[in-house]
């Protein structure tokens, strides 16, 4: 059985590389979150978590629809969000300035492969 959900998650999408990025992202920005002070811990913070799961939400949805680019632009513009919520976060010290630049240097990553992406689906 535990290899026929290996199969379906493999059908869906999942092993491409901005996806395991953007899990990787939600990992370490979800254990930052827990430790953000209280104030900002459930406005701020509440806000990024949501901005990440709806990226992934979103990326879920890319493979099923016709309208590819226009999903990849709702991505695209979550994830530049995210990058100035982030920044809000440092410079209110809910983040230090160290996980602040590898959270930012994994969103860099990440926004250069759906750039990728997305100039390739304008050619099609």
């Amino acid at each position: 059985m535990k290899e026929d959900s290996h199969t379906h998650t493999q059908d869906i999408g999942l092993d491409i590389p901005i996806f395991a990025k953007l899990y990787e992202f939600y990992k370490i920005l979800s254990w930052h979150i827990g430790n953000f002070p209280k104030i900002k811990r459930y406005t701020l913070g509440q806000k990024l978590d949501s901005l990440s799961l709806e990226m992934f939400e979103l990326l879920f949805s890319v493979g099923q629809t016709e309208n590819r680019l226009a999903v990849l632009q709702q991505i695209s513009a979550k994830l530049d969000l995210t990058k100035v919520l982030l920044r809000l976060a440092k410079d209110t010290q809910a983040l230090d300035n160290k996980k602040y630049l590898d959270l930012q240097t994994m969103l860099y990553e990440i926004g250069k492969m759906l750039g990728g992406w997305i100039r390739a689906t304008k050619q099609i």
